[in-house]
């Protein structure tokens, strides 16, 4: 990674470049300065580290018949991420479209009978409010920790294929989820996130409210 303060004609990258500044210099030259790099680093590393936390308490909280727990966690978590995003309103409007789409496409897994979960239940058709929540606080990571899998679908779908069952296999061994058949919804949980991913990604990108380069695999010179 490029390092702050380049001169014109260099590579930078997110989060750095996304709080530098553009000065001149003595010459004339355009300069890079990341007096405010740190801040962004310091977004990323939070970002990533709030929603491991209140994802690990959402599948504990389930796991230990307290669903409240998961809803509580990603309150704060989102609360955070909206008071560091830019533009609030369209971040919200990214967190409800996820929650929406963990809506559909985790009450089909329950419906269809391949996954059970311990508790949040209101019916034996309809995913558990705490998991919807989780949907929702894993949409504070699109603008942010999976930038990265902008303008890149098939990695995005790579991500989701392998990302998606694994995500859920962790939940399973903590006790808050239940694979009751195995092959089939590992299977759908692969193809499932193959295609959300890339859709999801392609919503972040229309839905950012939060600092940093449309794209960060583009390299863009100053």
């Amino acid at each position: 990674m490029p390092r702050c303060g380049g001169s014109a004609g260099e590579f930078s990258s997110w989060p750095a470049q996304s709080y530098s500044t553009m000065t001149k210099d003595a010459s004339g030259t355009l300069a890079t300065t990341c007096s405010r790099s740190r801040h962004a680093e310091m977004l990323l590393l939070t970002n990533i580290v709030v929603f491991q936390v209140a994802w690990l308490l959402s599948v504990i909280g389930g796991a230990q018949q307290m669903a409240w727990l998961g809803p509580l966690a990603t309150l704060f978590a989102l609360a955070w991420h909206l008071s560091a995003a830019r533009k609030p309103f369209e971040e919200v409007l990214l967190i409800l479209c996820c929650g929406l789409m963990g809506l559909c496409f985790d009450s089909y897994l329950v419906g269809a009978g391949w996954v059970t979960y311990k508790a949040g239940l209101f019916s034996d058709y309809v995913a558990p409010y705490w998991i919807i929540t989780m949907w929702m606080l894993f949409g504070m990571t699109l603008n942010v920790s999976m930038r990265w899998l902008r303008g890149r679908p098939k990695l995005a779908a790579l991500f989701g294929f392998y990302g998606g069952p694994a995500s859920y296999l962790g939940g399973q061994a903590l006790g808050g989820i239940v694979l009751t058949n195995q092959f089939a919804a590992l299977l759908a949980l692969a193809i499932g996130w193959a295609i959300m991913m890339p859709i999801l990604m392609w919503l972040s990108e229309n839905l950012d409210g939060m600092p940093g380069p449309r794209r960060v695999w583009t390299a863009e010179r100053a």
